[in-house]
Protein backbone atom coordinates (compact mmCIF):
# COMPACT_ATOMS: atom_id res chain seq x y z
CA UNK A 1 0.00 0.00 0.00
CA UNK A 2 2.77 2.11 0.69
CA UNK A 3 4.65 1.35 -2.65
CA UNK A 4 1.07 2.86 -4.39
CA UNK A 5 1.14 5.42 -2.43
CA UNK A 6 4.47 6.63 -3.00
CA UNK A 7 3.67 6.07 -7.24
CA UNK A 8 0.28 8.35 -6.63
CA UNK A 9 2.66 11.20 -5.73
CA UNK A 10 4.75 10.74 -8.80
CA UNK A 11 1.99 10.46 -11.02
CA UNK A 12 0.39 13.75 -9.43
CA UNK A 13 3.84 15.38 -9.74
CA UNK A 14 3.98 14.48 -13.40
CA UNK A 15 -0.11 15.53 -13.99
CA UNK A 16 1.21 18.93 -12.28
CA UNK A 17 4.14 19.44 -14.98
CA UNK A 18 3.06 17.86 -18.24
CA UNK A 19 5.54 19.34 -20.04
CA UNK A 20 8.72 18.56 -18.34
CA UNK A 21 9.22 14.98 -17.96
CA UNK A 22 10.34 13.75 -14.91
CA UNK A 23 13.72 11.96 -15.17
CA UNK A 24 14.14 9.69 -12.68
CA UNK A 25 17.55 9.19 -12.48
CA UNK A 26 17.83 13.21 -11.77
CA UNK A 27 15.65 13.03 -9.06
CA UNK A 28 17.32 10.23 -7.28
CA UNK A 29 20.68 12.30 -7.99
CA UNK A 30 19.00 15.03 -6.12
CA UNK A 31 17.80 13.64 -3.48
CA UNK A 32 20.95 11.90 -2.75
CA UNK A 33 23.11 14.84 -3.13
CA UNK A 34 20.68 16.98 -0.43
CA UNK A 35 20.35 14.07 2.12
CA UNK A 36 16.60 13.01 1.25
CA UNK A 37 15.44 9.90 0.78
CA UNK A 38 15.86 8.49 -2.99
CA UNK A 39 12.91 6.44 -3.43
CA UNK A 40 10.52 9.25 -2.12
CA UNK A 41 11.08 11.38 -5.40
CA UNK A 42 10.48 13.68 -5.96
CA UNK A 43 12.17 16.13 -4.00
CA UNK A 44 10.29 19.32 -4.28
CA UNK A 45 12.09 23.01 -3.60
CA UNK A 46 9.04 23.71 -0.97
CA UNK A 47 11.16 21.37 1.46
CA UNK A 48 12.05 23.70 4.82
CA UNK A 49 15.54 23.97 5.09
CA UNK A 50 16.03 25.19 8.84
CA UNK A 51 19.77 26.32 9.47
CA UNK A 52 22.53 25.61 12.20
CA UNK A 53 22.34 29.04 13.80
CA UNK A 54 22.19 29.34 17.68
CA UNK A 55 22.60 25.24 17.69
CA UNK A 56 24.41 22.71 18.43
CA UNK A 57 24.04 19.22 17.32
CA UNK A 58 24.96 16.91 13.99
CA UNK A 59 25.64 13.55 13.18
CA UNK A 60 26.89 10.96 15.69
CA UNK A 61 26.75 7.41 16.95
CA UNK A 62 24.95 6.29 19.52
CA UNK A 63 27.16 2.61 20.19
CA UNK A 64 26.32 1.35 16.71
CA UNK A 65 22.86 3.52 16.19
CA UNK A 66 23.74 6.57 13.47
CA UNK A 67 21.65 9.01 15.38
CA UNK A 68 21.70 13.15 14.48
CA UNK A 69 20.97 15.87 17.38
CA UNK A 70 19.96 19.46 17.86
CA UNK A 71 19.68 21.67 20.76
CA UNK A 72 20.17 25.29 21.05
CA UNK A 73 23.44 26.62 22.33
CA UNK A 74 23.66 27.38 26.26
CA UNK A 75 23.24 26.07 29.62
CA UNK A 76 20.38 24.62 31.03
CA UNK A 77 18.77 21.35 30.74
CA UNK A 78 16.23 21.12 27.78
CA UNK A 79 13.27 18.80 27.36
CA UNK A 80 13.61 15.79 24.76
CA UNK A 81 11.81 14.84 21.72
CA UNK A 82 12.98 11.38 20.41
CA UNK A 83 11.72 11.85 16.47
CA UNK A 84 11.26 8.33 15.17
CA UNK A 85 11.65 7.98 11.46
CA UNK A 86 9.89 7.36 8.54
CA UNK A 87 10.71 3.76 6.52
CA UNK A 88 13.20 5.80 4.61
CA UNK A 89 15.47 5.76 7.61
CA UNK A 90 17.30 8.75 9.06
CA UNK A 91 17.69 11.43 6.40
CA UNK A 92 17.21 15.56 5.58
CA UNK A 93 13.69 15.48 6.65
CA UNK A 94 14.30 14.09 10.04
CA UNK A 95 17.23 15.90 10.41
CA UNK A 96 15.33 19.02 9.26
CA UNK A 97 12.68 18.32 12.08
CA UNK A 98 15.30 17.61 14.82
CA UNK A 99 16.39 21.57 13.97
CA UNK A 100 13.12 22.85 14.11
CA UNK A 101 12.11 21.41 17.68
CA UNK A 102 15.49 22.61 18.54
CA UNK A 103 14.53 26.35 17.49
CA UNK A 104 11.65 25.85 19.77
CA UNK A 105 13.41 24.69 22.74
CA UNK A 106 14.08 21.15 22.67
CA UNK A 107 16.85 18.70 22.91
CA UNK A 108 15.71 16.62 19.64
CA UNK A 109 17.51 13.31 18.82
CA UNK A 110 16.65 10.95 15.48
CA UNK A 111 17.88 7.79 15.18
CA UNK A 112 18.33 5.42 11.96
CA UNK A 113 15.88 2.21 13.13
CA UNK A 114 17.22 0.31 10.17
CA UNK A 115 20.79 0.72 9.75
CA UNK A 116 21.29 -3.10 10.34
CA UNK A 117 19.92 -3.16 7.29
CA UNK A 118 21.62 -0.30 5.26
CA UNK A 119 21.02 3.00 4.74
CA UNK A 120 17.81 3.04 3.28
CA UNK A 121 17.92 6.64 2.12
CA UNK A 122 20.09 5.44 -0.77
CA UNK A 123 18.12 2.82 -1.90
CA UNK A 124 15.93 3.87 -5.08
CA UNK A 125 13.55 1.11 -5.00
CA UNK A 126 11.15 0.77 -2.79
CA UNK A 127 10.52 -2.53 -3.03
CA UNK A 128 13.93 -3.17 -1.10
CA UNK A 129 13.16 -0.25 1.01
CA UNK A 130 10.30 -2.25 2.17
CA UNK A 131 12.27 -5.34 2.48
CA UNK A 132 14.85 -4.07 4.76
CA UNK A 133 12.40 -1.34 7.28
CA UNK A 134 9.87 -4.41 7.74
CA UNK A 135 13.12 -7.05 8.74
CA UNK A 136 13.14 -4.87 12.06
CA UNK A 137 11.59 -6.20 15.37
CA UNK A 138 9.42 -4.29 17.55
CA UNK A 139 11.77 -5.61 20.19
CA UNK A 140 14.90 -4.46 18.54
CA UNK A 141 13.22 -1.26 17.94
CA UNK A 142 12.22 -0.84 21.44
CA UNK A 143 15.95 -1.36 22.48
CA UNK A 144 17.22 1.01 20.13
CA UNK A 145 15.31 3.51 21.49
CA UNK A 146 15.97 2.99 25.06
CA UNK A 147 19.40 3.34 23.77
CA UNK A 148 18.91 6.94 22.42
CA UNK A 149 16.82 8.21 25.48
CA UNK A 150 19.45 6.58 27.73
CA UNK A 151 22.26 8.63 25.70
CA UNK A 152 20.08 11.90 26.03
CA UNK A 153 19.67 11.18 29.59
CA UNK A 154 23.72 11.69 30.09
CA UNK A 155 23.76 14.74 28.38
CA UNK A 156 24.14 18.18 29.61
CA UNK A 157 21.71 20.13 27.46
CA UNK A 158 19.00 17.26 27.58
CA UNK A 159 16.63 16.47 30.87
CA UNK A 160 14.56 13.02 30.01
CA UNK A 161 12.68 13.91 32.67
CA UNK A 162 10.06 15.77 30.17
CA UNK A 163 10.45 13.30 27.33
CA UNK A 164 8.32 13.50 24.31
CA UNK A 165 7.87 10.86 21.09
CA UNK A 166 7.09 11.71 17.61
CA UNK A 167 7.03 9.93 14.26
CA UNK A 168 5.57 10.45 10.59
CA UNK A 169 4.52 6.91 8.79
CA UNK A 170 5.79 3.57 9.97
CA UNK A 171 7.40 6.02 12.67
CA UNK A 172 4.02 6.74 13.58
CA UNK A 173 3.17 3.48 14.45
CA UNK A 174 6.49 2.43 16.35
CA UNK A 175 5.12 5.72 18.23
CA UNK A 176 2.10 4.11 19.21
CA UNK A 177 4.11 0.76 20.23
CA UNK A 178 6.48 2.69 22.00
CA UNK A 179 4.18 4.36 24.38
CA UNK A 180 2.96 0.95 25.09
CA UNK A 181 6.58 0.22 26.12
CA UNK A 182 8.21 3.19 27.91
CA UNK A 183 6.09 4.28 30.60
CA UNK A 184 8.72 7.15 30.99
CA UNK A 185 7.38 8.93 27.81
CA UNK A 186 5.18 11.79 29.14
CA UNK A 187 3.87 12.66 25.69
CA UNK A 188 3.52 11.17 22.24
CA UNK A 189 2.31 11.98 18.56
CA UNK A 190 2.14 9.76 15.57
CA UNK A 191 1.63 11.50 12.42
CA UNK A 192 -0.37 8.73 10.46
CA UNK A 193 1.12 5.67 11.90
CA UNK A 194 -0.24 2.46 10.16
CA UNK A 195 -2.70 1.11 13.05
CA UNK A 196 -3.24 -2.91 11.80
CA UNK A 197 -1.12 -4.82 9.33
CA UNK A 198 -1.00 -8.14 9.42
CA UNK A 199 1.03 -9.73 11.77
CA UNK A 200 4.20 -11.13 11.56
CA UNK A 201 7.41 -12.98 13.10
CA UNK A 202 8.77 -9.76 13.87
CA UNK A 203 5.70 -7.70 14.10
CA UNK A 204 3.73 -10.07 16.20
CA UNK A 205 1.04 -7.10 17.05
CA UNK A 206 -0.06 -3.95 15.94
CA UNK A 207 -1.36 -0.34 18.00
CA UNK A 208 -4.72 -1.68 17.70
CA UNK A 209 -3.26 -4.96 19.86
CA UNK A 210 -1.96 -2.76 22.48
CA UNK A 211 -4.59 -0.21 23.41
CA UNK A 212 -4.73 -1.51 26.86
CA UNK A 213 -1.24 -0.64 27.42
CA UNK A 214 -1.40 2.37 25.96
CA UNK A 215 -1.74 4.47 29.29
CA UNK A 216 0.60 7.93 27.95
CA UNK A 217 -0.97 10.67 26.61
CA UNK A 218 -0.50 9.98 22.43
CA UNK A 219 -2.15 12.33 19.63
CA UNK A 220 -2.36 10.32 16.62
CA UNK A 221 -2.94 12.77 13.30
CA UNK A 222 -4.87 11.03 10.12
CA UNK A 223 -5.51 11.90 6.65
CA UNK A 224 -8.73 11.59 5.70
CA UNK A 225 -7.79 10.53 1.82
CA UNK A 226 -5.15 8.23 2.99
CA UNK A 227 -4.91 5.70 0.71
CA UNK A 228 -2.46 3.01 2.65
CA UNK A 229 -4.71 3.73 6.35
CA UNK A 230 -8.56 3.37 5.51
CA UNK A 231 -10.78 5.35 7.94
CA UNK A 232 -11.75 1.83 9.18
CA UNK A 233 -8.39 0.68 10.91
CA UNK A 234 -8.62 4.44 12.73
CA UNK A 235 -11.55 4.21 13.52
CA UNK A 236 -10.47 0.67 15.31
CA UNK A 237 -7.70 2.35 17.33
CA UNK A 238 -10.07 4.94 18.70
CA UNK A 239 -12.33 2.01 19.78
CA UNK A 240 -9.70 0.03 20.78
CA UNK A 241 -8.15 3.41 23.14
CA UNK A 242 -12.42 3.96 24.36
CA UNK A 243 -12.75 0.48 25.33
CA UNK A 244 -9.83 0.64 28.14
CA UNK A 245 -10.34 3.95 29.52
CA UNK A 246 -7.50 5.05 27.79
CA UNK A 247 -9.16 8.21 25.42
CA UNK A 248 -9.03 9.81 28.18
CA UNK A 249 -5.70 10.52 27.72
CA UNK A 250 -5.22 10.08 23.86
CA UNK A 251 -6.77 11.60 21.34
CA UNK A 252 -6.81 11.15 17.37
CA UNK A 253 -7.48 13.90 15.14
CA UNK A 254 -8.31 13.57 11.14
CA UNK A 255 -7.98 15.90 8.13
CA UNK A 256 -10.33 15.27 6.00
CA UNK A 257 -9.15 15.11 1.69
CA UNK A 258 -5.39 15.15 2.70
CA UNK A 259 -3.13 11.70 1.60
CA UNK A 260 -1.03 9.95 3.72
CA UNK A 261 2.75 12.33 4.56
CA UNK A 262 0.66 15.39 4.30
CA UNK A 263 3.74 17.03 6.63
CA UNK A 264 6.61 15.86 4.38
CA UNK A 265 7.41 19.08 2.73
CA UNK A 266 10.16 17.14 0.11
CA UNK A 267 7.44 15.34 -1.28
CA UNK A 268 4.08 15.85 -3.46
CA UNK A 269 1.81 14.69 -0.55
CA UNK A 270 2.58 17.72 1.40
CA UNK A 271 -0.43 19.95 2.31
CA UNK A 272 1.26 23.35 4.12
CA UNK A 273 -1.93 23.85 6.01
CA UNK A 274 -2.43 21.04 7.75
CA UNK A 275 1.05 19.84 7.98
CA UNK A 276 1.15 23.57 10.40
CA UNK A 277 -1.93 22.81 11.82
CA UNK A 278 -0.44 19.45 12.99
CA UNK A 279 2.82 20.90 13.91
CA UNK A 280 0.50 23.53 16.21
CA UNK A 281 -1.46 20.57 17.83
CA UNK A 282 2.07 18.42 18.58
CA UNK A 283 3.71 21.31 20.32
CA UNK A 284 0.52 22.42 22.27
CA UNK A 285 0.19 18.71 22.98
CA UNK A 286 3.67 18.32 24.58
CA UNK A 287 3.06 21.47 26.41
CA UNK A 288 -0.22 20.01 27.88
CA UNK A 289 1.71 17.65 29.26
CA UNK A 290 4.78 19.18 30.60
CA UNK A 291 7.28 18.72 27.87
CA UNK A 292 8.14 22.19 27.61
Amino acid sequence: MLKDSLQNDLDHFNSLRPQVPVDRRSFIAAAIAAGFAASAEPVLAQAVKTPMDGLEGGDLKIGDIPAYYAVKKGSGKRPVVVLIPEIFGLHEYQKDMCRRLAKVGYFAVSSDPFFRSGDLAKVADIKEVLKGANALSDQQAFADLDAVVAWAGKQKGANTGKLAITGHCRGGRTVWMYAAHNKKVDAAVAWYGPTFAEPTSVKPQNPVDVTDKIDRPVLGLYAGADQGIPMTHVERMRAGLHAFGNDKKSQIHVYPDVPHGFHADYRPTYRKEQAEDGWKRMLAWFKKHGVA
